[in-house]
C-alpha cells in the first residue's frame, strides 16, 4: 500500500497490518548500503532528483530516528510507527515534501508535526534554521534528543500546538506540514513570508487527502494540488 507514482496513492501511516508485513532482518550494520538503496530504487526511479535533497537523505541516518524494535525496517519503502499512533513518513513522501520546498542555505523553515525528527534534520541540512512543533509531549522531548544527538543545532524543537504555528520566529520562508489538517490553517498562512513556499497534506481522516503546495505572493495564494496521499490526522490542541 505503499507503492508511488503516477496517481497512486502515497502513505504517511502504517494504516494496515498488510502494509508493514515482515521481511527477513537485514545485516544491522549494513546501513551504508540499505541507505544508498534507497536513495536509488526509491528516490531517483520516482523521479526525485533535487541534488541537495538527495544528498541530505544520504546523509541523515534515519535509522537513528526510528524506534528499536522496527529499526531494522529503517529504509524499507513505506512508513513506520513511532508510538502514539504517529509514524515516520516513508522515504519517498520526505523526499518529495522536502524537494517541492524549493529550499534553499539562507532559508527559515517552520516544520508542523516533528514525529520522529528524521524530516526535521533533513530540513537541518537543506535550511538556515528550522523551529518544528510537536503535539506530543513524549515525541517532542525523544526527537528533541535525537537531533541534538546527532548535531543539529539549527534544529528548535517545541511541544505545542502546530495549527497556531510560532508566531514570535516568523515569517518562514517555508512551512511545511506533516500531518493533514482538513483545511489549511490560517495562522499558518499569515506565518509564511511573501514569496514563501508551504507544502501541506489536506483532508478528511485518512480519506480525499492531497497534497498542496502553496505559495505566498503580495496579491495572495497559488495553491497547485499535486499528489493523492494518505497521513495521519492533524490534531487541534487547546493552547501553545
Amino acid at each position: 500500500m505503499t507503492i508511488h507514482g503516477g496517481a497512486s496513492l502515497v502513505l504517511s501511516g502504517c494504516l494496515l497490518a498488510a502494509a508493514c508485513t515482515a521481511k527477513s532482518r537485514p545485516d544491522r550494520n549494513d546501513w551504508e548500503a540499505q541507505r544508498s538503496d534507497m536513495i536509488n530504487s526509491q528516490l531517483r526511479a520516482r523521479g526525485i532528483s533535487d541534488a541537495r535533497v538527495l544528498a541530505a537523505m544520504t546523509k541523515v541516518p534515519r535509522h537513528l530516528f526510528v524506534p528499536e524494535d522496527v529499526r531494522w525496517r529503517a529504509y524499507d519503502d513505506t512508513p513506520l510507527p513511532i508510538g502514539h499512533d504517529q509514524t515516520i513518513s516513508q522515504p519517498y513522501i520526505v523526499g518529495y515534501m522536502s524537494e517541492a520546498l524549493e529550499l534553499r542555505p539562507t532559508d527559515r523553515v517552520l516544520e508542523i508535526g516533528t514525529g520522529s525528527g528524521y524530516q526535521a534534520a533533513i530540513l537541518g541540512e537543506l535550511a538556515h534554521e528550522v523551529y518544528t512543533i510537536e503535539i506530543v509531549p513524549q515525541l517532542a522531548e525523544q526527537a528533541r534528543a535525537a537531533l541534538e544527538q546527532s548535531g543539529y543545532r539549527n534544529v528548535h524543537v517545541r511541544q505545542g500546538n502546530g495549527y497556531l504555528g510560532w508566531p514570535e520566529a516568523a515569517p518562514f520562508d517555508r512551512i511545511i506540514v506533516t500531518a493533514a489538517p482538513d483545511q489549511v490553517p490560517q495562522a499558518l498562512v499569515d506565518q509564511l513570508a511573501i514569496g514563501g513556499i508551504m507544502v501541506v497534506p489536506v483532508g478528511g481522516v485518512y480519506d480525499d487527502q492531497v497534497m498542496k503546495i502553496i505559495r505566498k505572493t503580495e496579491k495572495g495564494v497559488i495553491t497547485r494540488e499535486t499528489l493523492p496521499v494518505r497521513f495521519v490526522p492533524m490534531v487541534k490542541g487547546s493552547g501553545s
